[in-house]
């Protein structure tokens, strides 16, 4: 079991490297698109699309690393007032939502890219990108995703992790945490 978990997280953290090197490639595009057009006063063909297309695959492709971090958007008022089996079993349902959600978008993005790639779409620009290409990423992405969340309920199940990533005494940590900040001048 804890193999599968470290290769789940290997693969998350892979997915994060990849999601910051488009995002990278994504800024030394658009530096380049303004270079051209306001040094060298040339068009720009395929530079705004690539960007476009580059940023939503860093975005679909990074969200399985993120969610290994627990850096989604997280409300915690509830699972810090809730212990024990209450939080494992709120812990547990959403997990368990979040990955019916992932494989839902997968399976629909699987249909959307393969409509693409039988279909033999190009986007109307200039450029003409396959379509198949861009539209990858949501399924790949989604699919991802929900292997994290399958590794996230595993980890819960056995023990691997805490519900939510929280300690026992969730509430006494975030009611002194509280007091500390109260205490510091203005």
């Amino acid at each position: 079991m804890a193999a599968f978990l470290r290769f789940v997280s290997w693969i998350s953290f892979l997915t994060g490297v990849l999601a910051a090197t488009m995002i990278a490639i994504s800024i030394l595009v658009v530096c380049q698109m303004v270079y051209l057009r306001y040094v060298e006063n040339a068009s720009t063909i395929w530079q705004t699309e690539f960007v476009t297309y580059c940023m939503l695959a860093a975005t679909l492709l990074g969200m399985p690393y993120v969610q290994r971090l627990r850096g989604h958007v997280n409300v915690d008022l509830l699972p810090i007032y809730l212990r024990g089996r209450a939080r494992m079993a709120l812990a547990l349902l959403t997990y368990s939502l979040s990955l019916a959600v992932s494989l839902l978008l997968a399976w629909y993005g699987f249909h959307m890219w393969h409509e693409a790639w039988a279909g033999g779409w190009v986007s109307d620009t200039v450029w003409g990108v396959p379509l198949d290409i861009p539209y990858a990423a949501v399924p790949i992405g989604f699919g991802l995703m929900a292997l994290q969340y399958v590794a996230d309920i595993l980890a819960l199940l056995t023990g691997h992790a805490r519900p939510f990533d929280l300690p026992e005494d969730a509430l006494g940590t975030a009611a002194a945490a509280e007091a500390a900040t109260r205490d510091l001048p203005r």
